[in-house]
């Protein structure tokens, strides 16, 4: 097939083919590059949640190592906030300060998800449409004089293959927006379990402090 007969196909269905293409290009770009911000971000994020964990317990120093280990991630933030609500002289309410991080950290987790989404539902549409022109080429040839029947049917089936081309294009990109979107979801995941370890190893730390500070000042009042 050349190009002639390439572009005789596409204008058969009134161009459609051709913002298809543009379509699929689209969203090839988003898979591509959210994808593998994505995968990055969730594999990154489950370093930093297992190194979290393993401590029993998170001061300014151990915060700050966290800190250089998550540059780049959304994870980043929670540990930006915990480090520097440790470093105020009167910390704040902690579970607030990472909370507020969380909030401003979603949006930009699954941001650009929308292009691929709006990509699936245009594609389907946009061949019915590319089809319907076609069609109305198609039984033109019918109703002119001396019409052959027979291009009628060849104008239908060139019509149909935008319908195809559409619903192709639909079905192949919604496997990789589901992955993508599942994996925006198990980023929040974890976002939310780093958030309890985090809290927890707060708590840890307050209460290991407090027993010490019981002492001296008994300490203190019996001299």
């Amino acid at each position: 097939m050349d190009l002639s007969q390439i572009n005789q196909l596409a204008m058969s269905s009134g161009g459609t083919l051709y913002l298809m293409v543009l379509l699929a290009f689209v969203g090839i770009t988003v898979i591509v590059d959210r994808g593998l911000r994505l995968r990055r971000t969730f594999r990154g994020g489950e370093r930093i949640v297992t190194a979290v964990s393993a401590l029993p317990m998170i001061d300014v120093h151990d915060a700050d190592e966290l800190r250089a280990a998550a540059a780049g991630l959304p994870h980043g933030r929670l540990l930006d906030a915990y480090a520097h609500n440790l470093k105020r002289v009167h910390g704040g309410d902690m579970e607030a300060v990472i909370d507020e991080a969380i909030y401003l950290e979603v949006p930009r987790v699954d941001r650009g998800l929308w292009v691929l989404d709006t990509v699936i539902t245009v594609a389907p549409l946009l061949g019915l449409f590319g089809t319907i022109v076609g069609m109305f080429h198609a039984f033109d040839v019918l109703g002119a004089a001396g019409g052959d029947p027979t291009q009628v049917t060849s104008g239908v089936a060139e019509a149909l293959i935008a319908t195809a081309c559409g619903l192709a294009i639909a079905m192949s990109h919604l496997w990789f927006f589901n992955a993508m979107q599942d994996t925006v979801r198990q980023t929040v995941h974890q976002m939310d379990t780093l958030k309890r370890l985090l809290l927890n190893r707060h708590s840890a730390s307050q209460q290991a402090v407090e027993p010490t500070g019981v002492v001296l000042r008994h300490e203190r009042a019996s001299a």
